[in-house]
Parts: C-alpha cells; structure tokens; sequence
C-alpha cells in the first residue's frame, strides 16, 4: 500500500475498527511484515532438506550418552557394594554382566547383531584378537558383551590414549580392564592368560578407511610381536558392515591434517543406521617359533585372508 493510499484509508475511517484496521495494514507493509510468510516458508524447507543431515551426525551421541549411562550405572554399583569389597575378589562381575546384557540387547535390537565362530574364542587361557576398527568401534563393545556372556570371562582391550583423557571414562576402562597398550603390559596380561583384543590401524583406521575397508597397519607390527613374546594365537575378527552403520569425514583433507598435526581425532562420525552387523572370527594363527613379527603381521593381513574374512558377505549371501 502506498503512502498516498494509507492517508486516504486512514481519511476515509468511518468507525474505530476501520481505522485499528487501517493502521495495522499501514503498519505490516512499514515493517515488511507481508513477507513474513515467505520467510517461513523458505525456513520450513530448509528444515525438511537439514533434518535428516542433522539426525545422522546426532545419533553416533547416542552411543557416547550409553557409555556415559554405563558409567553412572558402575558409580552407583559401587556405592551400593563398596561394603562388600573386602569379602569378595570379583566385585565387578555383576556390574559387567548387566551392562553386558544391556548392549548385547542393543546389539540385538538395533543392528540384529550375530556373532559367528565363538566357539573359537578358548574357554580358557590366552588368545590375541585382531579386529578391523570401525569409525566406531561398537563391533567390538557388543564382542565383548558376548564373551562375558557366552564365555563368562572378560576380554582385555587396548586402547589409544586420547580414550584415557575423556572425563568420565577412567572407571569403565578400568572395569572392562583397558590398557593403553605398551607391549610389556600387553604381553603380562596374555602371560596371565586373559584374552586381548587390538586394533593394529587404531584411530588412523577408524577415521581414515572407508567404505572399501583398507587396512591402515602401516608398518605396526608390535601386535604380532606381542604374540610371538606372549606365544599365543592370533584370532583375526571382522564386523560385516560396521562401516554401513557409522562413517567418518576423515576423507576430507583439513581432518586429516589436524590429526596429522596434532594427533586430535577431530573428524565428526556421522550415521548410526540400523544395518545389520555380523562378527566374524578367523580360525585361530597358532604361535610358530619359526616366524618373526613381520612375517605373522603379513600372515593375518595377507589378501586370501582379507579376501575371504575380511569380505564375508561372498560367503553368506
């Protein structure tokens, strides 16, 4: 409405409501507000196109809030026995088969998670398990659930540093028996027989692989010399579609860089699909005195190994 058609509405006001009406419509095209519904138009298809962009990379937190959830839970379990500590030498069983249970279940639900080759898992004494690391390694949290489970003994892990510096998390590693990963405490733990599990491509593998599932070892091979030392077997593992349910944006260049540079796993991980998970366990390397640590490493990353373990699919569909 021009100015000249606003002074003769208002002129021409016969009553009160003509001119409050008058003086709104003058009002609404003063402060541009005939364009509002534009804008919220142009706001609700932003939110349509932005919504499920956000969702994928708000769900990989959900897993963080479970752990979290998991480490309250082991707060209170210790306040509630702390007076049965000095009677019993396995405090913490009850807490890890409840939380064992509780992410099995999740495993269930979620991803229809199915563990092949358990029986290869020994019953007792020592084992090394060699796994491919995901954007987020939730393969191996429900692995583990499993052997506490189904072989009622708890799974030693290794883990990367940065893991040791997330507040909070101190008293679930120390309860699902997590080590930073020097070789000496590696090979004490095997020598005590537990089992252990490692990840030679650690983080540069969970942020950096793909979809095509490259193993990123590099040159590691302190692995296989913690099983030469330790003489035991190597059992390989691979979670079919790990990499379907989480992704990482560490493709792109910056990411790369800032970890490069200063060893800060800054990539976002983004999914948390509800795709069907399936663990698979290799037949176990047995210990050959014969063999040096370069020579076991290429033996559990040779191509008929990735090939027929690391690809399962081609023998399961």
């Amino acid at each position: 409405m021009s100015d000249a058609g606003n002074q003769s509405c208002l002129i021409g006001a016969e009553d009160a409501v003509s001119f409050l009406v008058c003086v709104f419509h003058a009002l609404e095209e003063w402060a541009g507000l005939g364009q509002v519904e534009d804008y919220l138009s142009v706001l609700e298809y932003l939110l349509w196109v932005f919504t499920p962009l956000a969702i994928v990379f708000i769900l990989p937190f959900l897993i963080v809030i479970l752990l979290y959830l998991s480490i309250l839970f082991l707060h209170v379990y210790k306040r509630k026995n702390q007076l049965r500590e000095a009677y019993s030498n396995n405090l913490w069983d009850g807490a890890r088969k409840t939380l064992a249970t509780l992410w099995d279940g999740h495993g269930a639900i979620w991803h229809g998670y199915e563990i092949y080759g358990m029986e290869k898992i020994p019953d007792k004494g020592p084992a090394l398990i060699v796994y491919y690391h995901g954007a987020i390694p939730i393969d191996y949290y429900y692995f583990l659930a499993n052997v506490i489970i189904q072989k009622g003994r708890t799974c030693h892990s290794v883990a990367d540093h940065f893991l040791f510096k997330i507040p909070g998390f101190k008293l679930l590693l120390e309860v699902f028996s997590v080590i930073h990963g020097p070789q000496e405490e590696c090979v004490r733990a095997l020598k005590s027989g537990h089992l252990l599990g490692i990840s030679p491509g650690g983080v540069r593998e969970a942020l950096f692989s793909d979809e095509t599932y490259p193993l990123l070892w590099g040159k590691r091979k302190g692995f296989a010399q913690v099983a030469i030392d330790s003489k035991v077997p190597v059992i390989p593992m691979f979670t079919q579609n790990v990499r379907e349910g989480f992704r990482s944006l560490g493709t792109l260049r910056f990411f790369r860089w800032v970890y490069e540079r200063f060893r800060f796993p800054a990539a976002p991980v983004y999914g948390g699909f509800p795709v069907k998970f399936r663990t698979f366990l290799g037949d176990p390397i047995p210990y050959d005195p014969n063999i040096n640590a370069t020579e076991l490493a290429e033996k559990v990353s040779e191509p008929k190994l990735q090939f027929f373990f690391f690809f399962p699919s081609t023998l399961n569909n």
